[in-house]
């Protein structure tokens, strides 16, 4: 059975101050000059108050990479550097790391500047953070390590930023001698996604003078045989098929903004909660015989409040009905940050006393990318 895996400390790492609705397009810029005309129909839809920016909003530039944002999440897992030495397994993991090449979590293991240790990244979109998880769970579990820390984080503003679309902007002004408009599958997104990340330390042992989380199952499921590509970056969409980056001239590249991360958004609405929820957690229930009145808390990563009645439904759907009064998230004030959004959630809930002995929660990620989601099972002791 392996060693029982314990949650015992959570951080979370926020850049800079918090950014209102009416800021958003000041520190992101405006694509071609022009307000978007979008922005106000997203935002009025998912709910987002305010969210974080790794952007210093009096000079524009950028004042964290990704790296050194999830470095400062997992600093703050460890009171003493004695302890940060000790660490014996690092899961660091982006959905836009700050390069291509070399991996981002000995990215993170450089800023860290701890002794060396195990290092690993899982790849992904939202569900790079669960996979991270699992990965560390398990290698505890194992006792290939007796603590491991896993840490998510998103730098989104990266590829949000307006910079990013101005030679498309351009090209189709001269091409089509108009005004150019962001696609809407692009658009969509940079009034969706924030800065954010969040860390864990896991050990063997729970924590003798507070509470832990202990891990009790991390499921995740592909639907990929089932669906085509639905959010992605650095390709194009042909036919239901992904062109590659690499497939494109530079030129083309920058004209048809190749490497921003787009949203097909008609294939999201129809099959994120169907596939997601309904397919994915129907199988979990079945393998783990699953009741819902068993769960004290439920921790949903859902991208916008618009999906939040609609995955309230999906649940009545396979008789696995949650009420509200049990769900818990912090999307309105800390914005979308993907893969860090179910660690962050789990800060809070952790570190402000909401939490109490032998409570039971059920944590949901899921992942438009290609159809994934994860389920997970956390005991607080």
């Amino acid at each position: 059975m392996g060693n029982e895996v314990y949650i015992n400390k959570l951080a979370s790492a926020l850049p800079n101050e918090p950014i209102s609705n009416k800021q958003m397009e000041d520190v992101l810029g405006q694509v071609g000059g022009r307000k978007s005309r979008a922005r106000s129909v997203i935002l009025r839809s998912n709910g987002i108050k305010t969210r974080y920016y790794g952007i210093d909003p009096t000079t524009g530039e950028y004042n964290y990479t990704n790296a050194k944002l999830a470095a400062e999440a997992v600093r703050k897992l460890f009171v003493e550097q004695s302890e940060l030495e000790q660490l014996e397994c690092l899961v660091a993991s982006s959905s836009m790391p700050d390069q291509i090449m070399p991996n981002h979590g000995v990215m993170v293991h450089g800023e860290l500047n701890n002794p060396p240790c195990e290092v690993i990244s899982t790849a992904g979109i939202c569900l790079c953070g669960a996979s991270a998880l699992k990965y560390a769970y398990l290698n505890v579990k194992s006792g290939e390590s007796q603590n491991s820390a896993v840490v998510a984080s998103e730098l989104a503003s990266n590829v949000m930023h307006a910079r990013n679309f101005e030679a498309e902007s351009e090209h189709k002004l001269q091409s089509l001698e108009e005004n150019p408009e962001v696609a809407f599958e692009k658009d969509f997104l940079r009034w969706m996604l924030s800065d954010g990340a969040g860390a864990a330390y896991l050990s063997n042992q729970p924590n003798e003078q507070d509470i832990s989380l202990r891990i009790d199952w991390i499921d995740i499921l592909s639907f990929a045989n089932q669906h085509e590509a639905c959010m992605y970056a650095g390709a194009e969409k042909i036919d239901g098929e992904l062109k590659s980056w690499t497939r494109y001239n530079q030129n083309e590249r920058a004209e048809q903004s190749i490497l921003a991360v787009k949203q097909d958004v008609r294939l999201l609405n129809d099959n994120i909660v169907k596939t997601t929820v309904e397919d994915a957690l129907s199988r979990i229930i079945a393998k783990r015989k699953l009741v819902a009145s068993d769960y004290d808390v439920f921790v949903p990563h859902y991208s916008s409040g618009y999906f939040r009645e609609r995955l309230h439904q999906g649940l009545i759907n396979i008789d696995f009905e949650i009420p509200f009064e049990k769900w818990f998230t912090n999307l309105p004030e800390k914005g979308n940050t993907g893969s860090a959004s179910i660690f962050i959630m789990l800060e809070e809930l952790f570190n402000n006393n909401q939490l109490s002995k032998g409570q039971r929660l059920l944590c949901y990620v899921p992942e438009s990318g290609r159809f994934s989601s994860c389920f997970i099972q956390l005991t607080v002791v």
